[in-house]
């Protein structure tokens, strides 16, 4: 009986089934509440997803800041010979933090140091002229005091000669002595006038060979100058040939290597000073006129976002980046963007050195109203 009982039962679902299935109604309100269901649901999620989104949305800015996106830039410095020449060795890798002052490279200077070893010896060798030159006025100026003393001699015999020549003509005119005598004492005074000029002439020779002595010290004075200028130079070259860093930074390439050849200002190395660090980025016309020099920033870096960086704007530009049209409607002068620049505070990246990477992007926040406070989620925060 049992099995009986079940295929009538089963029957009869079956047939109620199929009269519930083939009432019109029936199938238009279960269609009717899958539909509403269905809605339901989406209405549901979209109300989920718009919630959640409130609540993790980032928070606007209050009246008075701008903010732009941009990237950490900073002053890049390039090693480079002075003159061309062999690069004997680099002292710094690729990522070294470098000081100023320190040698980084050194040049090959075998070609200088024989050039100055050259005018080193020339150097000397004006030197001794110069000497010579100093002695030979030395021995010219004795040579006019012997000359001096010469004419003196000479013009003391003149004054003998000449009042012996005078006695002589008056007792020659008493008959007292004989013309022979007077012809004599006349001839005595011409030759010792004679011996006077020529004492004078060479006096006069003697200042000239003076003159030409001290002609030849001021030439070999200026010939030492030279040679000693010469060698200062090479010095300065050799000097020149360590390459030292200008600034304080990082080392960002190794633009050449050991043994290569460069030509003058060949450079060696690529270095970023970490003094000079800032980040640039782009505002709009309205916002761009109220920023002024010295305003404060506040950086967020993508890659420490936990991280607030403070900075001061110490560049806006007096051009706009973008080119309006010929006929500025307001929505176009919406499209003119000034580029500004945010430095970040030499002490705090002397600090930080460690972290300070060039080419990261963020975000810059600028403060155009100074009697605004910082929001909570813009208030400085550092690495310990």
């Amino acid at each position: 009986m049992a099995p009986l009982a079940r295929q009538s039962s089963r029957q009869y679902e079956l047939a109620t089934d199929g009269r519930r299935w083939h009432n019109p109604s029936s199938i238009l309100m279960l269609k009717t509440k899958k539909w509403m269901v269905s809605a339901l649901l989406v209405i549901a999620v979209g109300v989920g997803v718009w919630l959640i989104w409130q609540y993790f949305r980032p928070k606007g800015l209050p009246e008075g800041f701008a903010s732009g996106n941009g990237r950490i830039e900073g002053t890049e410095v390039a090693v480079a010979t002075k003159f061309a020449g062999r690069i004997a060795e680099i002292l710094v890798n690729e990522g070294d933090f470098v000081t100023e002052g320190q040698v980084v490279a050194r040049m090959d200077t075998a070609v200088l140091e024989a050039q100055l070893a050259q005018a080193k010896a020339q150097f000397r060798q004006a030197q001794n002229a110069q000497n010579t030159a100093g002695l030979t006025v030395t021995l010219r100026e004795s040579e006019k005091v012997t000359a001096k003393a010469t004419v003196d001699q000479r013009q003391a015999e003149v004054t003998a000669a000449t009042r012996r020549f005078s006695r002589t003509e008056n007792l020659a005119k008493s008959n007292v002595l004989t013309p022979q005598e007077l012809d004599d004492d006349r001839a005595t005074k011409q030759s010792a006038q004679a011996a006077l000029a020529a004492a004078q002439s060479q006096v006069i020779a003697a200042e000239a060979a003076i003159q030409a002595a001290k002609s030849q010290v001021i030439e070999a004075e200026s010939a030492v100058e030279a040679a000693k200028a010469a060698v200062d130079a090479l010095t300065a070259d050799i000097r020149d040939s360590q390459l030292i860093a200008p600034r304080s930074g990082r080392v960002q390439f190794r633009v050449a290597q050991p043994g290569e050849v460069l030509s003058a200002g060949g450079a060696v190395l690529n270095l970023v000073d970490l003094g000079d660090v800032y980040m640039t980025f782009f505002l709009p016309t309205r916002m761009a006129g109220r920023v002024g020099l010295g305003a404060e920033a506040r950086l967020v870096l993508d890659a420490w976002p936990q991280f607030v960086i403070p900075a001061q704007i110490s560049f806006v530009a007096n051009v706009a980046q973008f080119t309006p049209k010929t006929v500025e409607t307001a929505s176009e002068r919406e499209k003119l963007m000034f580029r500004i620049r945010a430095r970040i505070d030499p002490e705090l990246l002397q600090k930080h050195a460690r972290y300070v990477k060039t080419g990261l992007p963020g975000m810059a926040y600028v403060r155009l109203d100074p009697k605004n406070e910082w929001p909570a989620n813009l208030q400085t925060k550092l690495p310990e």
